[in-house]
């Protein structure tokens, strides 16, 4: 199998506080795929996200990225595989301005100066963002560190890609800017969202999540058609 696969096995979360956010997940994503996850809040799609990279990690089952099990041992080549995008940037950006924050990545995979200078360059202006690069992120909108936020993610060229609403507060043209980066994207994509219109442009796969079961899985165009599903998920 390709190693952009992503397979979960029987996988179950729960959370201090007893809430089970995952019970029995399974499914497998191959090479190439981009699918859509979405489901009510409170679905557990922001925890399926996290177990990607090993943010969290199962309490039963397995995930398995490629040929790697996610472990604590394994997570330094999971996190050069797997690029997250998280739903709330502030948990993502951290460093003083946006060309730092995004050069952080690539750095840290020791390239050369000049070829994260290139990728710095190319992932900003892929979502329409390179105008920011001197400026502090504390003082960037919303919808601006958004798209530094995933201009961070791109920039480290992983072969998985997970995206936690990644069209929230983006405006019209910056969106349009991310639904074609993330079109253009020719490895594994999983994008959890409530933003049904970009599922339906962007993934010919979508899962259906529900308490923390996978309620359906399959095609999108099916799923969409299916109004008692989706009722049933608490979906328009």
């Amino acid at each position: 199998m390709s190693h952009h696969y992503i397979k979960f096995d029987h996988v179950s979360y729960s959370y201090p506080n007893g809430l089970k956010a995952l019970d029995d997940v399974s499914f497998l994503i191959t090479h190439g795929e981009k699918v859509g996850l979405v489901g009510a809040n409170g679905a557990g799609k922001s925890t399926l996200i996290l177990h990607t990279n090993g943010l969290l990690m199962p309490q039963k089952g397995s995930v398995v990225i490629g040929d790697v099990p996610i472990t604590k041992s394994t997570l330094p080549i999971i996190r050069r595989t797997v690029g997250l995008v998280f739903q709330n940037p502030d948990d993502q950006l951290f460093m003083p301005t946006v060309e730092e924050d995004v050069a952080f990545g690539p750095v840290n995979m020791k390239l050369p100066e000049e070829e994260v200078k290139r990728r710095v360059s190319e992932s900003l202006k892929a979502m329409g963002a390179y105008d920011l690069m001197t400026r502090p992120v504390y003082e960037l909108s919303g919808g601006q560190k958004r798209s530094v936020a995933i201009a961070g993610v791109l920039a480290m060229e992983p072969d998985v890609l997970v995206l936690d609403e990644p069209s929230s507060n983006l405006d019209p043209h910056a969106r349009r800017l991310m639904i074609d980066r993330v079109a253009g994207f020719k490895h594994t994509c999983i994008i959890a969202t409530h933003d049904m219109a970009m599922v339906k442009e962007l993934c010919t796969r979508t899962i259906v999540l529900s308490r923390g079961h996978v309620l359906a899985d399959g095609k999108t165009e099916d799923i969409f058609a299916d109004r008692n599903l989706l009722d049933r998920a608490g979906l328009e």
